[in-house]
């Protein structure tokens, strides 16, 4: 775990915030936006922004329901915020109606008896929603909830916590829960410095082991313990602590997400402020998300898209505490890297061979270090050890003056942005010593020095005393987790940089393909193969030369005009898999074969009781790669857009790739990137290079019909779309399109 901060870490981040740009804002009820920003499909394009300064300090705090009954569980909660009240400089009012005081405080009896303005209701009653309806008229503008037994409980406990959000949205106030805690009101160690963790959990027991950081010297600026989040979201607290000059990274540890579209824009406004964000996600399998729905009463989401979508936007996600919690302080900590090579420095060469496997493995670089560089340090190394990364220094250099020497030449290549340092256990002195070299030598260079302490005692002074003293040196505990966490150190700031919004390319106003296409659409119902290719060429997608008929003399004409050879397809709207019915005819060569075909297709739709507006007589197309887009609709996000490998492969494989509209080229090539079968595009086994951009346009018009037709479509699937070789494009053969 990293050590304590010091002043120093401090150095660029308030012009990180005032450089990172935003539009113009307003505030309105308390809300900070972007005024009439919103996208083709009228939701908005940027974070909501409330304004919870006086949340976490507020002047004054009424606490309704207060005790000092020795016994009782309000009276312990009612004295903590008595402290809490304190540390912050807030003026404490007891709420209550048949007492007179509480701890020596006068009481009022009823929030309608309050008598000067208050920034925030603490609630510790059974029923929040008549408290809440009285609060209304008292302009208050925070509260708290920590009754249960609401959306967590099921049916009858979401309509009630339904009524009480409905009240909230009334009020004009903003609520924490219900089914909360009291970790917001936690005490902060304020004799730590430097940039800060701030907290975000559903649970609040989750969020324990992030809290006791500050025993390392880890500083936390607060903690926001969402709840059910009937009105306060984790999004909210996401935006408020983006902006916010001491929060240098944000850990969230999320059960459900209550809108998608809210936690994105979150998630964009702290990439635009290059702040990380960093998420413990439960739900990644059916009893997880089944479990996470029981606790906090919210959607989970499919968690492919959920985990596309995190990446999309810049979310580092993690599996355990223990990585949320070495992630999210490496990355609140850390200089901007110098370089993305990474070195690894032991005195073991098994020790760094084991290192370096893994390293590499999960994707970091690991340059080797150039022979003038190899050089110097084998005047120090004897000349039997690699020095070419990773550097095996042999152990005997690391006990004398030789191990700092060692230290500064490789921190001193301009390839290496991060020292990698494991030490699998204590071997003192030299261990002590190659500690203290290592905590110095990160006082004079602005580059990551990084040490894995595989100790499991984790008593020693070296580690105790000298490794978590330092304000520079990163101190884990696993290979793992200081893999993940300079990993993600790498990749955000790789992210970050150059960054530009998805929402800013967003469109504002529909395109003629919009109005073109919604005279197709028919609501509630599935288009036919013909209807649905009508769509795709709307917004300006190949389809193969075809033409609908109804008779077989039609159909012979129409193979003349389209050109032989063709494919003959029964069309309707009931017809979602043609294939298996036998309902496609494939390489007809003469008039006399299709007129067979017709026959033979209507004859099996006859037969299967299957409606058909007609048969496609269709230009047979070049083999080429088959690949699938389409669009669907996710309960948090709504619509995605999926590629992937197509034809059957689509079904045998299941290797797709998702994003969540808008995006734009980047995004659209980086799912490709994803696919375990891209090589197939850049042609193998003798097939040419297939074309590629003419792809990535198609998956950019799918995305912009899938954000203009929000209301309209339900789900799109062109498969197969063949990607023809290198400069011939990309023809969708067939598709399905289902209207909303």
């Amino acid at each position: 775990m990293l050590g304590s901060t010091h002043g120093t870490f401090t150095t660029g981040l308030r012009a990180r915030v005032d450089a990172c740009g935003e539009s113009p804002r307003t505030t309105v009820h308390g809300v900070t936006a972007a005024p009439g920003d919103q996208d083709v499909s009228g939701r908005p394009l940027y974070a909501a922004v409330p304004d919870l300064d006086r949340f976490f300090r507020p002047e004054s705090v009424a606490v309704v329901g207060a005790s000092d009954t020795e016994g009782r569980p309000n009276t312990g909660i009612t004295r903590q915020l008595l402290a809490w009240a304190e540390r912050v400089g807030a003026r404490l009012v007891p709420v209550h109606p048949t007492r007179t005081s509480v701890f020596g405080i006068d009481c009022v009896p009823s929030v309608g008896a309050l008598t000067e303005p208050v920034d925030l209701a603490v609630l510790l009653v059974a029923d929040p929603l008549p408290v809440i309806e009285e609060l209304a008229e008292t302009k208050v503008k925070f509260a708290v909830a920590f009754a249960s037994g609401f959306a967590e409980t099921g049916e009858a406990g979401a309509a009630a916590q339904e009524r009480l959000a409905t009240a909230v949205r009334r009020s004009g106030l903003r609520l924490l829960g219900p089914n909360t805690n009291l970790n917001a009101f936690e005490r902060f160690r304020e004799d730590l410095e430097g940039p800060a963790v701030a907290l975000i959990t559903q649970s609040g027991h989750q969020g324990r082991p992030v809290f006791t950081l500050q025993e390392l010297g880890v500083r936390l600026s607060h903690w926001a313990p969402t709840g059910n989040e009937a009105d306060l979201e984790t999004a909210d607290f996401i935006s408020y602590f983006a902006g916010r000059p001491e929060v240098g990274s944000i850990a969230c540890y999320v059960e459900g997400l209550k809108d998608g579209r809210s936690f994105l824009l979150a998630a964009d406004r702290a990439a635009r402020h290059g702040v990380p964000v960093v998420a413990v996600k439960v739900g990644r399998t059916e009893t997880g998300a089944r479990t996470a729905a029981s606790h906090t009463g919210k959607l989970t989401g499919a968690d492919q898209v959920v985990d596309a979508a995190m990446r999309q936007f810049g979310v580092i996600r993690v599996d355990g505490l223990d990585q949320l919690q070495d992630t999210a302080t490496l990355l609140a900590r850390a200089r901007r890297p110098q370089a993305d090579g990474v070195v690894v420095y032991s005195i073991s060469g098994g020790t760094g061979a084991h290192f370096a496997d893994l390293a590499t493995e999960a994707g970091l670089r690991l340059p080797t270090l150039p022979q003038a560089k190899q050089d110097e340090l084998h005047t120090w190394i004897p000349e039997y050890l690699s020095v070419a990364n990773p550097v095996d220094n042999g152990g005997h250099p690391v006990g004398d003056w030789r191990g700092r020497k060692i230290i500064d030449a490789i921190l001193a290549d301009p390839s290496v942005g991060v020292l990698i340092c494991p030490i699998t256990g204590p071997f003192p002195p030299m261990s002590d010593k190659l500690a203290q070299d290592l905590v110095d030598a990160a006082e004079a260079t602005d580059k990551l020095v990084c040490v894995v302490w595989g100790s499991p005692v984790g008593t020693e002074d070296a580690y105790r005393t000298t490794l978590l003293g330092s304000s520079r040196v990163a101190t884990f505990r696993t290979f793992a987790n200081c893999i993940g966490a300079v990993k993600a150190y790498l990749d955000h700031h790789r992210f970050t940089t150059g960054y530009r919004s998805p929402f800013d390319e967003a469109p504002r106003t529909p395109s003629p393909s919009f109005r073109k296409a919604q005279a197709l659409m028919r609501p509630g119902r599935r288009l036919s193969e013909h209807a649905a290719k009508q769509l795709l060429r709307a917004y300006g997608i190949r389809v193969p030369r075809e033409q609908l008929v109804t008779s077989a003399a039609a159909a012979v004409r129409a193979a003349g005009l389209v050109g032989y050879p063709v494919v003959m397809k029964a069309s309707g709207a009931q017809l979602a898999h043609k294939t298996e019915l036998g309902l496609v005819k494939v390489g007809l060569t003469s008039a006399s074969q299709v007129r067979d075909a017709y026959r033979e297709l209507t004859d099996i739709a006859r037969f299967e009781s299957i409606d058909l507006d007609g048969v496609l007589v269709c230009q047979m197309v070049g083999r080429g790669v088959e690949m699938v887009v389409g669009v669907a609709r996710d309960d948090l996000f709504g619509p995605t857009v999926t590629v992937g490998l197509g034809g059957v492969l689509v079904e045998v494989l299941g290797d797709t790739a998702v994003r969540v509209p808008p995006f734009g080229e980047r995004e659209a090539r980086s799912m490709l990137a994803e696919l375990r079968g891209r090589a197939l595009l850049d042609g193998v086994r003798g097939a040419p290079p297939a074309d590629v951009d003419a792809l990535v346009e198609v998956v950019l018009r799918v995305q912009r019909m899938a954000l203009e037709l929000d209301g309209d479509l339900a789900e799109l699937d062109i498969n197969p779309l063949m990607v023809l070789p290198r400069g011939q494009g990309a023809v969708a053969l067939d598709a399905l399109a289902v209207c909303r």
